[in-house]
Formats: structure tokens, C-alpha cells, sequence
């Protein structure tokens, strides 16, 4: 499944911010560049741009064109007034609040792509259930910005109470110029600090001061949370468990004793830890806080001679307490993370910040607090003699503000972490045979199902299989033109009957004990069109290239992202989505730093031991969708010259499931691509047949058979 990089994953943004007014009243201790733990020298050399994860906001300085969703639907009859928009604009007037805009984020306080249901509130007060998007409402309009992976899906949830605003189609402001646009100068635009990150919230603040609009932060008090009442889900309250040493191939306490390391490298004391995926990743932990994603809300704050979690400790079973105190952590509830802020900055500690993932709330609350240990110490020549950071400025105490040296160490898999990716996706591969076997008899046999009978099915076949916890993201179970909604979600009552006549893209995934899977595959069950035979086959054109790429050490992947293209290109054909994401072993699905995509701001080395989808796809609005996805890991290869000394490297396959050669044109082919596809088939059933019997294996031999132009 495609997504932006989610961290990948924060939504909407093409634009770097690397600035921010408040970094005057600190003092940086360090460039940008990233030093990366557990590697070795030539690697941590080799990591030199910054990888800073995408903003709230995508830049588009054009003239502001913009319709109701109403205009996309010209059939749909007038909604009746928005209540909830009513009740909230109410709140605007209260004492304390005083607002003329309010915005709602899709994310939680960790900058989650995936959250609670709880914390879903762009999607309570908007109706649209995309997990991209921003909401913003004035006393008078309401407006909604989401990619192109939503655009269908938003036209269809959203009441004519809304604007939707298609992200970066010709002529779509950004939140920050609509608002500049719509709101009379000298407004206050209120926003809830922990939803923001730092980096974007100081970009809105930056944008809207043009109008001399204030920021306003309402930490107390999220006026969507006000007018849910009751009727909003319970936070998650589920036991957190220990991810065994066999699986994490690296033990907490070498972790943190790597971290401290980078600690000391760049001048700081501590370092506060908000990315969810991150804890788990350096605690050893997994939760169950958050569909699909095996995490638990929390925040970690590591210092030099101890480390704190920050957590709900009716979540912290006997064994997980021994293996917190095993490795040195002390445990503390979640809700005192800014009281611990204040009381590290009343001590002069020096944090690393991630500005680009810590929430606004973090970050201010720290700011304010250091003023006040200056001026309370009211002593400049301490102000001199502290340390100079590398502006030749001279200060006291301050943040280091850089990415989090946890991502990086995350994104490159040891041999444990790979193993358990390899097993878990073989396992995956056996259950989806299972499952297309049961597929193909019931349609061949006239049943009627509809996408979401055959994601829970699909659902069935994968929970046998041993070690299955859950789903990876919502399965998007898509017949005819549901396929061209690239982050479609079937619902009962309301979604297609599976067509044996038309495209079916399935695009799933599985969180296994022991790794994450993420597999697309798109099919026909009759006899396709020339037309759709033709699109297929320049997607697996663009997927085999990806796959055959070879590369020097240090390249980023925005670099690699046009071979997925070329094929599509030629015959003036694209896709709205970035071609490979960053996926966890047992973690994310969609994890940073790395990426493979037509957005190239993001610098990140492609290193051996990463992990990386390769989706490439086309989709005809309102017709059919076609993606073709597997996730391979980077590798060094054996190339017979080394320019400058350097490494080559290439990708090795984690994804082992067929891919309908009935779709294919093979006349487009050429005899390597052929080859290609002949050689993966016969790994395909190499290395999976093993695991299946009676007719899921004789099905998985039918469709792994070689071809060969005629």
C-alpha cells in the first residue's frame, strides 16, 4: 500500500522547513546532517543530508480556484445544515478561546499515520474517513485538503457543507494562503499544540503573520473533543508485550548505549522520543494502541545515566515491568510528559528535539521554560562561556534540533530483523494462495461477493497462519472503478459486487509476530481488454526495472523512482503516488526515512538492509485500477567495475505470491523481462510450494508456469 513517507508519513507537504523564528532564542549544537547509530563509519559518512519528514501544508503560490464538494456530485441534493460544524463555530466565542479559524490535523500527538479511533477527529468532524487530510473551519466556511489518493473518496464523503481543496492540483492554496485569503486581517487561528509538529506549526505561524493573523495555542482544550462528548471512544487501554530478542536481533541496553553515544557526539543531554514506532523500536516493545500498527501510545525520554517511558502503566504487564527495569527505564505516566520538560529545562538539560515529529506543545514548552532558566540565572557571562555552536554563536543551555538518529537505525534491518521479514512473507504467500484459490472457485462458480466479503475472507485464510496479530492497514478490496480509488476502503451496505468482468485490485497486509507484510496484486477473472492489458503490462514493465535497478552507495531514492515511470511515460500515462515506501520489521507498515518517489526533496541514502515497496500503478478515474506491489530490501551486488570506489547496490525480493500472467502483452515484453517474470515465477513456487498442499499448490503451479512469446 502506497502512502506518503508516514511518518511517511505527514501529510501534505512538498516543502521542507528547515527554519524556524524560535531557533534565535536557541542555540544549535549541530549541522543538520544526521550521525546514524549501529553502523560503521563508511555508512555514518555516506548519511549526510538530513532527512526531515513532510509538513502539514503543500506550497502552491497560484491564484486560489476552489469548489464545494457539491459541484463534483451534481446529482447530490442539498445537505441539511452541518450540526457539528455549528456546535464547534459555537465554541469559537467562548472565554479562553476567542478564535477565528480552527484547524483540524489528521494525526495524534505522535504524528501517527495510522491512530485510535479515539483521536480521529478530522475524520468526525469532516465525514471523510481518508487518513490523509486536513480540516479547517471559519465561522462561516469549512474546508478539507487531501492528495490524490482521496480525491474520489472525498468527493463521496464529504457533505456541500465543505470546499474540498485537491493538494496540489493547479490553482489549490495551501491552509495557510486560504486562510490568508478568507480571513480578515488580525485573525486568530486556534490550533490544538499537540496535533502540530513543531516544524509545521511554526510554518503556519510564519504564513498567516503576513496578515498579521495570530497563532493561537489551545493546549487545554480541543474544541472538537468539547462537542464529541460522550459519544467519543474510550483511548486504548490494551496490555503492551515484550518483542522477543530472536526477532529484534539487538538487545535495549546495546540500543541505548548507541543512543547515548550519538548523545555525547552532539553535544546534548538528553533526547525526548514522540514517534511511537520509534519506542517500540529501541524498547523492544510492542502494543496494541493503534490498528495495524503494533505500538503503544507513549513518549521516551533517554538521558545519560537513565531513561523514562512515559506510558500508562495499566498497560505494563510483570514481564514487560522486569524488562523496562532490566534494560534501565523508569516508567511514568504519560499525561506528566510537559511537567518533565519544564523540570529537565529548569536544569539547564540540552535536548534533542526532532522539530519535524515533536508536537508544537513539546517544543514550546521547552522553549518557554529555558528563557526562564536564563533569566532566572541572569548571569551573561555564562551565556558566553557555555559552549559556540557551529553558527560561531555563543549561548546557554539549548536544543539540539535534528532528526531523530532513532529512524535511521530503525529503517536498517539486522540479519534477525530480515530473517523474520522472509519467514513471515513466505507464511503470507501460502495464505494468499489459500485465499485465490477460494476466490477464483466462487466466482468461476457465479457467487456473488462483494469486496468486503473477500477482505474478510482474505482476513481468515491469513489469522491460521502462525504468529498472524492483525491486518497491516485497511485491505482495499477494489472491483471496476473502486480500483481507482488508490486508498479505497469497502464498507458493508455500500461497497461493489466483485465483477468477474472488470479489474479487481487487492492491495493487503499482515502484522506478523515476527514482520509486516504488504503485497498488491491486481487480477481478472474473465478475458481483459487490450486496454487494460496494456496499462498491466506497462505497470510490471516499471516494476520489473525498479526491481532490476542497480545503484552507487549514498543514492537517494527519489532517484530511482523514474524507472518505476518510463514505460507509463512513454505513452503519456502516470500515477499520483510515490513509487516504494519504507516498511518496519513487526512495526509500521510505512516507516521513514527512505522512500522512493516522485518527491524529491527527501535525500535518504538508500543503505543496504532497508526495506522498500515497489508499487509502481495506473488508475483511469471511474473505470479500473491496476498496482502490482512487493517489498524487497536493498543489498550489495557484485558489479565487475567499482567508479570511485564505491558500492553498487540492487534489491532482493521479500514478496513471493504470482502475478496474472493472463494480463500480461507480451508482445510489449522484451525477452530480459520475460525472463524476469519466468525467474520470479519459478521462486515463487520454489519457495512457497512447500507450504501448501491439494489444490492451493496445484494453483500456485497453474499460475507459475513460464511463458514465452509466441
Amino acid at each position: 500500500m502506497y502512502s506518503l513517507p508516514s511518518q511517511a508519513m505527514r501529510p501534505l507537504s512538498l516543502s521542507p522547513c528547515l527554519t524556524r523564528s524560535s531557533y534565535l532564542r536557541f542555540r544549535i549544537l549541530s549541522s543538520l546532517s544526521l550521525p546514524p547509530i549501529f553502523h560503521n563509519s563508511q555508512t555514518r559518512l555516506s548519511f549526510s543530508k538530513n532527512y526531515t519528514r513532510p509538513h502539514l501544508f503543500i506550497r502552491n503560490c497560484t491564484s486560489i480556484t476552489a469548489k464545494p464538494s457539491s459541484e463534483f456530485n451534481r446529482n447530490r441534493t442539498q445537505d441539511a445544515p452541518d450540526e457539528k460544524l455549528r456546535a464547534l463555530r459555537e465554541l469559537f466565542s467562548r472565554p479562553g478561546v476567542n478564535i477565528d479559524a480552527y484547524i483540524i490535523p489528521s494525526q495524534d500527538a505522535h504524528q501517527s499515520e495510522f491512530i485510535a479511533e479515539c483521536y480521529m477527529r478530522r475524520a468526525y468532524i469532516s465525514g471523510f474517513t481518508g487518513s490523509a487530510g486536513t480540516a479547517v473551519v471559519t465561522k462561516d466556511k469549512a474546508a478539507l485538503w487531501t492528495d490524490g489518493r482521496y480525491f474520489l473518496q472525498a468527493e463521496k464523503q464529504l457533505s456541500s457543507s465543505w470546499i474540498l481543496m485537491r493538494s496540489g492540483n493547479h490553482g489549490v492554496p495551501t491552509t495557510f494562503e486560504w486562510l490568508n485569503d478568507v480571513l480578515a486581517p488580525g485573525g486568530r487561528v486556534g490550533i490544538d499544540p499537540f496535533l502540530f509538529s513543531s516544524d509545521a506549526a511554526e510554518e503556519l505561524k510564519e504564513a498567516i503573520a503576513k496578515k498579521n493573523h495570530e497563532l493561537v495555542y489551545l493546549y487545554d482544550l480541543n474544541l472538537v473533543d468539547v462537542i464529541w462528548k460522550e459519544s467519543r471512544p474510550k483511548p486504548p487501554n490494551k496490555p503492551i508485550r515484550v518483542h522477543a530478542l530472536k526477532y529484534a536481533g539487538l538487545d535495549v541496553a546495546s540500543k541505548l548505549s548507541s543512543l547515548r553515544s550519538d548523545l555525547v557526539d552532539a553535544g546534548s543531554s538528553a533526547i525526548v522520543i514522540s514517534m511511537l514506532d520509534e519506542i517500540a523500536w529501541l524498547l523492544n516493545l510492542r502494543g496494541s494502541d493503534v490498528p495495524h500498527s503494533p505500538v503503544m501510545y507513549a513518549y521516551l525520554i533517554v538521558e545519560m545515566d537513565r531513561a523514562k517511558l512515559f506510558v500508562d502503566d495499566s498497560k505494563v504487564t510483570p514481564d514487560v515491568m522486569d524488562h523496562l527495569k532490566n534494560a534501565g527505564v523508569e516508567l511514568r505516566p504519560y499525561n506528566s510528559i510537559l511537567s518533565e520538560i519544564k523540570s529537565l529545562a529548569a536544569q539547564g538539560a540540552q535536548l534533542w528535539l526532532d522539530p519535524s515529529s515533536v508536537n508544537a506543545a513539546i517544543m514550546n514548552t521547552y522553549e518557554i521554560a529555558i528563557e526562564k532558566y536564563l533569566t532566572s540565572n541572569n548571569n551573561k557571562k555564562s551565556k558566553t562561556k557555555m559552549h559556540t555552536d557551529t553558527t560561531g554563536q555563543s549561548g546557554g543551555p539549548a536544543g539540539v534540533f535534528r532528526t531523530s538518529p532513532i529512524a535511521f537505525s530503525k529503517a536498517v534491518k539486522n540479519s534477525a530483523e530480515l530473517e523474520g521479514m522472509l519467514n513471515s512473507h513466505l507464511r503470507d504467500a501460502a495464505a494468499l494462495a489459500q485465499f485465490w484459490v477460494w476466490l477464483e472457485e466462487e466466482i468461476h462458480n457465479g457467487a456473488k461477493l462483494t469486496e468486503v466479503d473477500v477482505a474478510d475472507k482474505l482476513l481468515e485464510f491469513r489469522s491460521k497462519q502462525s504468529g498472524f496479530l492483525d491486518t497491516s492497514f485497511d485491505t482495499i478490496s477494489g472491483s471496476g472503478a473502486n480500483g481507482a480509488i488508490i486508498h479505497y476502503k469497502p464498507e458493508p451496505g455500500k461497497c461493489s459486487v466483485v465483477d468477474s468482468k472488470k479489474l479487481f485490485l487487492l492491495d493487503s497486509g499482515a502484522q506478523y509476530v515476527d514482520g509486516t507484510t504488504d503485497i498488491t496484486r491486481t487480477v481478472h477473472f474473465g478475458e481483459p481488454t487490450a486496454r487494460e492489458k496494456e496499462c498491466f503490462t506497462r505497470v510490471l514493465q516499471g516494476h520489473i526495472a525498479l526491481d532490476q535497478a542497480i545503484f552507487p552507495q549514498s543514492t537517494p531514492g527519489f532517484v530511482l523512482d523514474a524507472f518505476a515511470r518510463s514505460s507509463l511515460w512513454k505513452i503519456g500515462l502516470d500515477y499520483r503516488h510515490g513509487t516504494g515506501h519504507g516498511v518496519g520489521a513487526a512495526l509500521n507498515v510505512h516507516e521513514g526515512p527512505q522512500s522512493i518517489s516522485f518527491r524529491y526533496g527527501n535525500m535518504t541514502p538508500l543503505v543496504e538492509g532497508m526495506i522498500v515497496s515497489n508499487e509502481p500503478g495506473y488508475y483511469e478515474d471511474h473505470a479500473f485500477g491496476i498496482r502490482i506491489e512487493n517489498l524487497l530490501y536493498v543489498k550489495e551486488v557484485g558489479t565487475p567495475n567499482r567508479f570511485g570506489g564505491v558500492s553498487y547496490l540492487g534489491f532482493e525480493k521479500l514478496t513471493f505470491v504470482p502475478i496474472q500472467t493472463k494480463l500480461v502483452d507480451l508482445s510489449l515484453l522484451s525477452a530480459a523481462e520475460i525472463d524476469w517474470l519466468n525467474n520470479y515465477h519459478s521462486q515463487v513456487w520454489e519457495k512457497v510450494s512447500p507450504l501448501l498442499d491439494g489444490f492451493a499448490r496445484q494453483w500456485l503451479w497453474n499460475n507459475t508456469r513460464p511463458v514465452a512469446k509466441d
